[in-house]
């Protein structure tokens, strides 16, 4: 709307996705996850992107 890209969010609720973000949460919780939105991307098949593009 006005110029700007809507943001698609993805689909979370589908038991493996729930279970890969489970994984990653424990790996935050647990100390052991070095770059939170790469690991959870990847959890939920998202690309990283520039925001503004």
């Amino acid at each position: 709307m006005f110029g700007k890209k809507s943001q698609q969010w993805p689909d979370m609720t589908s038991p493996e996705k729930f279970k890969r973000g489970q994984a990653v949460y424990d790996r935050i919780v647990a100390g052991e996850c070095e770059d939170v939105t790469a690991e959870l991307d990847a959890a939920y098949g998202r690309t990283s992107k520039n925001e503004n593009d």
